[in-house]
């Protein structure tokens, strides 16, 4: 009855303006997604990834269904999805939209991925590219763009906000602050002021603090990133500044790492540890913060006592600290599917700051949108100056240099090798 009253006020309102004698015509502005195609249509649509459940997701069909209701659309988690996707696009059950990620580009394994991709790029197809950040869009050889970033990451660390207020103490912008204020906290009877997860290599505390940094010393130096990628042994010498670093960081006490080693995994475990309320700095990605309001209800600790907390990125250099922002999902459309108009209708409608934004809020993830205020959790990133924001993406760094750094830097942390012998071993860890 609201409904139809508005309207009958709205038809007087339109009425009253046409008799004003105005020369000129009124111009109705629009806001808001408007469907371009007849909303009627009716037909099946299916995304295919590899999340488990992806209620954030299913959030955004319910609001496409508002304009398009009678569009059936249907995620399906995929095991092993890296190493199935391909096949599966081959076949004769392909999926309309698919999850796509940055490093399967250029790989020939996962050509699959690339080839059935259709060009997002496309001025056709209406999709509001500019509301994302452009450091983490896919830069292609020929321009043309097979997938569109729908969540962020970044590496940072959790922080207890309400300790630092409990005990009149800072959140650290500078290293030398970070090494201050963990001092501070040991005084204050905290054993292990700054933890992590580190019985591997792939996302531990050394990765987590080493990565942006490192990001940082060759960034500007296109030479030093093509050694690194093209695995010429000589690059070994790019990582010393990282690996000098990593060895600074153990010296300085900042983390129990005998506590940190008793961490199961780097992401259940990792929560459950920092709801315990007795650390500081918990070091996560934003995979890790994603999982944190779920996992609040199953703390006991963190139910008896809870506490206010964020995310915020690591300084590992007295200048400050970097924001690597990396791009984590990134969905692609099959350009072979029977359904296609309303597959990049969908698309259309889920590329804008308003709907991106909120399905990252409802995953807890960052959003790939230029506007990162609107989730509170990740505000800290935003003030992080421009020369300071680094994107693989745009450095050029490959995933095969990130993956030799990585564990270069594992083995000089856990005292495997010294920094020589890591500098010297580039290009054969993992052979």
């Amino acid at each position: 009855m609201k409904k139809a009253a508005g309207l009958v006020l709205t038809a007087m309102m339109a009425a009253a303006l046409a008799g004003c004698g105005k020369e000129q015509s009124e111009v109705t502005v629009v806001e808001g997604f408007q469907p371009a195609l007849d909303t009627s249509v009716s037909c099946h649509i299916n995304v295919y990834g590899g999340y488990d459940n992806f209620e954030a997701l299913e959030a955004e069909f319910d609001r496409f269904n508002e304009h398009y209701p009678n569009v059936e659309m249907m995620y399906t988690k995929i095991d092993d999805y890296n190493n199935m996707i391909g096949t599966i696009l081959n076949g004769s059950d392909a999926p309309d939209i698919y999850v796509n990620y940055s490093w399967m580009y250029g790989r020939e394994q996962y050509r699959a991925s690339i080839d059935h991709a259709e060009n997002l790029a496309d001025p056709a197809l209406g999709l509001d590219l500019d509301c994302i950040r452009s450091n983490i869009i896919l830069k292609t050889e020929d321009g043309t763009l097979p997938m569109v970033p729908v969540f962020a990451n970044t590496y940072g660390m959790l922080v207890n906000n309400s300790l630092f207020e409990k005990e009149g103490l800072s959140v650290p912008t500078t290293y030398q602050e970070l090494v201050d204020v963990c001092a501070a906290f040991r005084v204050k009877g905290y054993e292990s002021p700054m933890m992590g997860f580190t019985n591997e290599e792939t996302t531990s505390l050394y990765t987590l603090m080493i990565y942006p940094y490192f990001c940082g010393t060759v960034a500007e130096d296109a030479e030093a990133v093509q050694k690194l990628n093209a695995m010429d042994p000589s690059a070994g010498a790019y990582m010393r500044p990282a690996l000098e670093k990593v060895v600074q960081f153990t010296g300085d006490g900042c983390a129990d790492l005998t506590a940190c080693a008793e961490i199961e995994n780097n992401y259940d475990a990792v929560i459950l540890r920092f709801f315990e309320g007795d650390v500081p700095m918990m070091t996560g990605s934003g995979d890790t913060v994603s999982g944190t309001e779920k996992r609040e209800s199953r703390s006991e600790a963190f139910i008896a006592s809870p506490f206010t907390y964020s995310f915020v990125p690591i300084p590992v250099s007295d200048e400050g600290a970097n924001f690597l922002d990396m791009p984590n999902l990134q969905f692609s459309v099959n350009k072979d599917s029977k359904n296609l108009d309303v597959a990049n209708e969908f698309m259309r409608f889920l590329v804008t700051s308003e709907e991106l934004n909120q399905m990252a809020q409802k995953k807890g993830l960052m959003p790939p949108t230029k506007d990162l205020s609107f989730n509170n959790m990740y505000a800290a990133f935003e003030a992080v100056p421009e020369s300071r924001i680094l994107s693989p993406e745009e450095i050029g760094i490959s995933d095969d240099a990130v993956k030799q750094m990585r564990q270069a830097v594992y083995s000089v942390a856990t005292g495997t090798m010294t920094i020589d012998e890591a500098v010297a071993a580039y290009g054969t860890f993992g052979q």
